[in-house]
């Protein structure tokens, strides 16, 4: 940020010189404009710089607005408000009206009139000195750079500080007017300024450093003097050489800055009338290219004029020759063959479009307008959705369509850097959906013959037209051997039975597997086709049908449980592990609910069930004294169905037991369904009559 020109007198006349280089950057400027009309002794004519009322108000703002645009920083000089103070006339300036909330618009209309300097050379200002108009970017200028708006009072000999009394973008605006008058020593001051006077050679700096050089300068008139005191520093021939960027270590840039600003957005400053006019009516971005329209012509000439395109730092002519009905009535006298329409190239990114209107004469080349659009990359899109092994290899799949056609393009898959041609033409309704126009035949899917270990597996879209190919993707994937390959995850025992369950595939097929459980030597074969969703993420091209699970009923005691995956196609059968289980043999559970003498022997009931196989009726013995009777405990009992779930209710019993007349021990007994203890559930003793 450049640090500010101005000489400052105080009411006692004391003044002290003060300097800086200016903004290096510059806009692009039309392609008529070169650094070799600048005449660093006629930069600003008299008539052009004194001229108060060259914009009013609503001028003033239509142009901030046009540069500036949209923005919600209230510093923006678009929308920026502020209170002014009253002044009153001096030699200087006329009478300056204070108010509450004025726009910038205003306030430089004010004292454009109020000082008799043109509002262009204030607004001008403002950009060379704190880039205010344009280039503050989204967020619009800090506050500091508002307060020294025109860098009035900010001496780079002072390190940067501004004198506070003058800060604020009024305060600003109207001291650096003020000022601009008092460099020509008007009737009731005194004739201090005489460095720069017109009319003789003087000898001007490159830059503050005077190791550095000087140039002399015959400077022609008190408008061009006027800028030297402000910044007092002529660019040098680097400067010049590169008016929209920067020159070399020597280089200053506050008055070429002025010079390019000002025939950019007014015309010529030294007083070239401007007559060509315009206006941009459409900026839009494509796929690689920009696409301009509006219309332009010069009020001197009913003649079809040039107009130039600037996307970036890229100038392109174009004739502004189509018929404009509209503008000819607009311009009676001027005709209709003024409009203009152009496609460029233009490189992917935000691109600045800056269009002027080149009018009969040097310097009458206004800028037009400057917008910047987003331009899209014309290469080919698309993504990699799988590179997976799969049986005997691996496979490919995603999507690539290309901006420049609507036809399926095609897209060339390397595997360990052997090509392969494909074309992305299956259908792909969600890609329709996503970006319309382009339609649904861009899917593609390939499967290719790799063996054993990892291989890289790169992808790439073939450009169609404007654009380059893509590298969509690269990446390793490891094929398997030809064994086939799982896990045995769990063995358990559970009501006298063995549950073993894991995964198996084989490398050389989608199909699900045989797994063979053998418990204790004795096999059994099952299916490995259970869904297994972590199975289907870790492999997904062989899918997720891979699980496998199997029940053995076994007998209390420990077991040696192993699972064996069977090979299809070349390899081995794999072995997936060996687990021991102990199954533990649960006694049997029941109750006596009665146990009485009837005349003709004992009469019991009750219920009997065994937790190992508990949807079997089991035995129940009953002795009456040294004699057993063996029953069946498979009465409905719907009470036990509740109480044990899954059990059913066929596990009652109930009999009437001969014997004979006298006192009768009775006791029953729940017999173990595998061997085990069998517990006695009642003993009683009764008299039989």
């Amino acid at each position: 940020m450049r640090r500010l020109t101005a000489l400052v007198t105080s009411a006692a006349l004391a003044a002290s010189v003060l300097v800086g280089v200016g903004l290096a950057a510059a806009p692009e400027p039309a392609q008529a404009l070169s650094g070799a009309d600048f005449d660093p002794g006629y930069i600003v004519s008299d008539q052009v710089f004194f001229n108060g009322g060259a914009m009013n108000e609503g001028q003033i703002q239509q142009f901030l607005d046009a540069q500036i645009g949209s923005c919600t920083n209230t510093n923006c000089m678009n929308v920026k408000r502020t209170d002014t103070a009253t002044r009153g006339a001096d030699a200087m300036c006329g009478t300056y009206q204070g108010a509450g909330s004025e726009s910038v618009a205003r306030i430089i209309a004010k004292v454009g009139a109020a000082c008799g300097i043109n509002p262009q050379v204030l607004l001008v200002t403002l950009q060379k000195e704190q880039g205010l108009i344009s280039g503050s970017g989204a967020r619009g200028p800090s506050d500091a750079r508002v307060e020294r708006a025109m860098g009035y009072a900010c001496p780079d000999s002072a390190n940067g500080g501004c004198d506070p009394t003058y800060a604020g973008v009024y305060n600003q605006i109207y001291r650096a007017a003020w000022q601009f008058k008092r460099y020509a020593n008007p009737a009731g001051t005194s004739n201090y300024f005489q460095q720069y006077a017109p009319g003789a050679n003087r000898t001007i700096q490159y830059n503050p450093s005077a190791a550095c050089g000087s140039k002399t300068v015959f400077v022609r008139n008190q408008a061009t003097a006027n800028l030297y005191y402000y910044t007092p520093y002529t660019p040098n021939a680097a400067a010049l050489a590169n008016l929209s960027g920067t020159g070399d270590a020597c280089s200053a840039y506050g008055n070429r800055n002025f010079w390019v600003y000002f025939n950019s957005w007014f015309g010529s400053p030294t007083g070239t009338v401007v007559t060509a006019t315009g206006n941009v009516e459409a900026v839009t971005a494509g796929v690689g290219t920009v696409s301009v329209s509006g219309w332009a012509l010069d009020r001197t000439t009913s003649a079809s004029i040039p107009v130039h395109v600037y996307v970036g730092a890229v100038g392109t002519p174009v004739t502004a020759a189509f018929d404009r009905p509209d503008v000819a009535a607009t311009f009676p006298g001027s005709g209709s063959r003024h409009g203009f329409s152009v496609t460029l190239p233009a490189s992917p990114g935000p691109q600045q479009v800056c269009v002027y209107a080149i009018g009969n004469g040097v310097g009458n080349t206004p800028q037009l307008g400057c917008r910047t659009v987003d331009v899209r990359d014309p290469s080919p899109v698309g993504t990699v959705e799988a590179v997976r092994a799969a049986p005997g290899g691996l496979e490919v799949s995603g999507w690539a369509f290309d901006w420049n056609t609507t036809a399926s393009i095609p897209v060339h898959v390397y595997v360990d850097g052997v090509g392969r041609a494909l074309v992305a033409d299956r259908s792909r309704a969600d890609v329709a959906r996503a970006y319309p126009g382009q339609g649904a035949a861009h899917g593609y899917s390939a499967s290719f013959v790799a063996g054993p270990g990892d291989h890289q597996v790169c992808i790439y879209g073939i450009n169609t037209g404007a654009g380059q190919n893509r590298l969509f993707e690269c990446r390793t994937v490891t094929v398997m051997a030809g064994s086939p390959v799982g896990a045995f995850d769990a063995a358990q025992a559970s009501d006298g039975r063995i549950a073993a369950s894991g995964w198996a595939l084989d490398p050389d097929t989608r199909d699900a597997v045989d797994v063979h459980v053998y418990v204790d030597g004795v096999g059994r074969a099952v299916k490995a086709d259970v869904p297994r969703s972590d199975i289907g993420r870790i492999h997904p091209g062989y899918g997720a049908a891979h699980g496998w699970s199997s029940q053995v009923a076994a007998t209390p005691g420990r077991h040696e449980v192993c699972a064996y995956a069977i090979n299809v196609g070349a390899g081995a059968t794999t072995v997936l592990g060996c687990k021991t289980v102990v199954v533990e043999n649960r006694p049997p559970v029941g109750a006596v609910d009665v146990v009485r003498a009837t005349s003709s022997g004992v009469a019991v009931s009750g219920w009997a069930l065994d937790p190992d196989e508990p949807a079997t009726s089991m035995a129940v013995h009953v002795y009456v004294g040294a004699r057993g009777t063996a029953l069946t405990a498979n009465t409905s009992r719907s009470d036990i169905a509740r109480i044990f779930p899954g059990a059913g209710a066929a596990h009652g019993f109930e009999a009437v037991i001969a014997a004979p007349s006298g006192v009768q021990d009775v006791c029953v007994y729940a017999i173990d369904t595998r061997g085990g203890v069998n517990p006695q559930l009642t003993c009683r003793t009764v008299t039989v009559p």
